[in-house]
C-alpha cells in the first residue's frame, strides 16, 4: 500500500480571489502583492488545480535558501525558459544545469573586473557623445534618454565603434519589438491560440532571425579582418572551454550576445531613470554627489582610480536600486521535494520572490519606503547588504553587474557636474513588466 506524502504550504490565497483581482494584478501586480502581504505574512501560496502551487514570498531566508543555499534544487520557471529562449535562445539568462555550468564558468573571466578596467574608456567616450545633446531648461521625459544612452553604450563595448549605425538601430528596433510581444505573451496566456492563427507568433519569430543575421554577419567580418580590438565581442571570441580548448560556437555567441543587449540595455536605463528622479527630488543628496565628484577628480585623474572613490554615487545607486529593483521579481521550480522553511513543497512548486517587496519589507528596512542613501554607507552598509538583490544572489548573480556599475557611475558623476537636474513630480511611477520600467518621469535640466 502506497503511503500519501503530506506537503504544507505558506497561507493560501482563494483561487475565487486570485480570479476576482486577476485583470487588476496584470495591470500592475504590486499593490495587489502588498495588499496579500500584508494579510497572509512574508510568503502567500495560491493552489492551481488539485495539486500544484504557486508561492510568493518576500522572505529573505527563502530567497537565500532558493538562490544560494539550495539553488541546485531550484531551476529558472519554464515562465522563462520556455517564453525567453523562443526568441533569445539558449544564453545564461535561459538555460540551467550543466549547460549553464558551462557557459558561465566559459564567460565569467571576459567579466573581470580587470577586463572590464579595459573598457572603461570607450564607456566614458560613448556616454560623453550621447548627453552631449540633453537639451537645457525644458521638462525631458528621462527614459527614452537613457534607454538610447545604455543601448549605445553596451553596443559599442560588445562591438567598438565598427559597426554601422543602421544595424544598430535595427538591433535595438527588434529588441524592444519582440520584448513588447513577450509581454503579452506571458501576461495574456490565454489569448495564446489568436496569437498563433493571427501570425504575430510568426512575425516575432521572423524578427528574432533578423537580429540572428545581423549579429551573425558582425561576428564573421571581425573574424575574417582579424583585427585585435578592445571590446567584448574580442573577449568573448577569444574564450576556450576548459576540457577541449575550443571556443563557442557562432550560434552560441549569437545567442549569448543577444542576452548582453536584453540584460545590459533596460535594467540600466531603468536604473539611471530612478536615480535621476531620486536626486532631482533630493536636492540636499544631489550637492553631496556633485561635492564628491569634485573631490574625486582632484585626488586622481586616473578614471578607474575615479570609479573606486565614489562611494557616495555607490550608496545612492544602491539605495535607488533597492526602492525600484530594475529586476523586480525572480521565479524559480524545485527540481525534487524539499523542505523551504517550515513547509514541505512539492516538486515543480513554482516560486517568486519579490525583491521590490523584500527591499521595502519593514521587517528588514528601517522607514522602508523612504530615500536614504546613507543605508549603503559605514556599518550600516553591513546589516543592508544582507536584504539586497539588485543583481540576483548566489551563482545566477548578474554577470554584468561590476559593467552596470561603472557605466551608471560614469554617467551620473557626468550629468550631476555638469547640470542641476529637478524633478518636475516627486511621484515616481512604474510598470512592472519583465523589469520595472519608469514610466513618464519627467526632469529638467539646467547648467550648473
Amino acid at each position: 500500500m502506497s503511503i500519501s506524502k503530506k506537503y504544507n504550504y505558506p497561507p493560501k490565497l482563494s483561487i475565487l480571489r486570485f480570479f476576482v483581482d486577476a485583470e487588476g494584478v496584470r495591470k500592475n501586480p504590486i499593490p495587489y502583492h502588498k495588499k496579500y502581504f500584508e494579510r497572509f505574512g512574508d510568503s502567500f501560496s495560491i493552489r492551481i488545480g488539485k495539486s500544484r502551487h504557486i508561492i510568493l514570498s518576500r522572505d529573505n531566508d527563502v530567497a537565500q535558501y532558493i538562490l544560494q543555499k539550495n539553488h541546485r534544487n531550484y531551476y529558472k520557471s519554464k515562465f522563462q525558459s520556455v517564453y525567453l529562449s523562443k526568441y533569445l535562445g539558449k544564453g545564461l539568462l535561459t538555460v540551467d544545469g550543466e549547460y549553464w555550468l558551462k557557459q558561465r564558468r566559459l564567460i565569467q573571466p571576459a567579466f573581470h573586473k580587470q577586463k572590464m578596467n579595459q573598457l572603461v574608456d570607450n564607456m566614458k567616450t560613448t556616454i560623453i557623445s550621447e548627453l552631449e545633446r540633453i537639451e537645457e531648461n525644458s521638462v525631458v521625459d528621462l527614459f527614452p534618454l537613457m534607454s538610447e544612452l545604455a543601448f549605445n553604450v553596451v553596443a559599442k563595448s560588445l562591438f567598438q565603434f565598427s559597426i554601422a549605425e543602421e544595424k544598430l538601430n535595427r538591433i535595438k528596433y527588434i529588441i524592444e519589438t519582440v520584448q513588447n510581444f513577450l509581454i503579452k505573451e506571458i501576461r495574456l496566456p490565454h489569448k495564446g491560440w489568436w496569437f498563433a492563427i493571427s501570425g504575430q507568433v510568426k512575425k516575432h519569430l521572423l524578427l528574432a532571425e533578423e537580429n540572428n543575421a545581423i549579429i551573425r554577419s558582425i561576428i564573421e567580418e571581425r573574424v575574417a579582418s582579424k583585427n585585435e580590438v578592445n571590446d567584448l565581442l574580442n573577449m568573448l571570441l577569444e574564450t576556450r572551454y576548459e576540457d577541449t580548448n575550443e571556443g563557442m560556437s557562432v550560434d552560441q555567441l549569437i545567442d549569448e550576445i543577444k542576452i548582453l543587449f536584453i540584460a545590459g540595455h533596460e535594467t540600466t536605463a531603468n536604473a539611471l531613470t530612478f536615480t535621476l528622479q531620486l536626486l532631482g527630488s533630493h536636492l540636499d543628496v544631489q550637492q553631496k554627489v556633485y561635492e564628491e565628484i569634485l573631490e574625486v577628480e582632484s585626488e586622481s585623474n586616473d578614471v578607474i582610480e575615479q570609479l573606486q572613490r565614489m562611494t557616495y554615487i555607490n550608496a545612492v545607486l544602491n539605495e535607488s536600486m533597492r526602492m525600484y529593483p530594475p529586476a523586480w521579481i525572480t521565479d524559480r521550480q524545485n527540481v525534487e521535494d524539499d523542505v523551504l522553511g517550515k513547509f514541505s513543497i512539492k516538486k515543480d512548486t513554482l516560486i517568486g520572490v519579490s525583491f521590490y517587496e523584500l527591499h521595502r519589507n519593514p521587517k528588514y528596512w528601517d522607514n522602508p519606503d523612504q530615500f536614504n542613501p546613507d543605508r549603503f554607507l559605514g556599518e550600516q552598509k553591513k546589516h543592508s547588504m544582507q536584504y539586497f538583490y539588485p543583481f540576483g544572489a548566489g551563482p545566477r548573480m548578474c554577470i554584468g553587474a561590476g559593467f552596470a556599475i561603472y557605466e551608471m557611475c560614469l554617467a551620473i558623476s557626468y550629468i550631476v557636474k555638469k547640470y542641476k537636474i529637478v524633478s518636475v513630480e516627486n511621484t515616481v511611477k512604474f510598470n512592472p513588466l519583465i523589469t520595472l520600467k519608469p514610466v513618464g518621469i519627467e526632469v529638467i535640466f539646467s547648467e550648473r
